[in-house]
């Protein structure tokens, strides 16, 4: 189990405002909710899935210091998507066009808006349908280029805008495609 679901009566829900003081004053805890309002505790990674993480980030990063197309940001990062739900995927990009559309304020905040592009990499104890369900939501709230990296079976799952989800096995390489112009992901890093 890499989760814990908290079922909060209707009559107590969190607002906006209280569930980024709870994040705030619980920095060491990873907060998720879903878009009915259920409370999500993420539990920390081991140390493989972290270092795997950390590379695919700094893949994508360096990728976006040459390309100077938008931002970054890690699984630290909230975003709170257009069905309500308050989701952070382990890597994230949006264009340069959208982060300068945000106030200061809301750049300092959970994000408000969904990702152009998502990455979930599954550590051994993460459910895999929890994790499609997962990218599924990020499409249907916008997000035009999701992967789905999962180690023990060596597939990806590549999720995009009006397409079925693509399954490839054991690839070395992934492709950013027209909405990561140029980008590509070694995965020889990441087995």
């Amino acid at each position: 189990m890499t989760a814990l679901i908290l079922n909060i009566p209707q009559s107590v829900q969190l607002t906006d405002e209280q569930f980024f003081e709870l994040c705030q004053v619980n920095r060491d805890l990873r907060f998720e909710r879903n878009a009915t309002g259920e409370l999500i505790i993420m539990l920390p990674t081991g140390g493989g899935t972290g270092r795997r993480n950390s590379g695919i980030n700094a893949q994508l990063w360096l990728w976006n210091q040459q390309a100077q197309l938008g931002e970054v940001f890690d699984s630290s990062t909230g975003f709170k998507i257009p069905n309500g739900a308050d989701r952070s995927p382990d890597a994230s990009w949006i264009p340069l066009a959208k982060w300068n559309a945000l106030t200061l304020e809301q750049q300092e905040r959970f994000l408000p808006l969904c990702p152009d592009f998502v990455i979930e990499l599954r550590s051994p104890r993460d459910s895999l349908q929890s994790l499609q369900d997962k990218m599924q939501e990020y499409i249907d709230n916008g997000t035009r280029l999701g992967w789905l990296i999962n180690r023990q079976n060596r597939q990806v799952e590549i999720y995009r805008q009006g397409r079925e989800k693509e399954v490839l096995s054991d690839p070395a390489t992934l492709s950013g495609e027209d909405v990561l112009p140029g980008f590509i992901l070694n995965l020889e890093l990441v087995w």
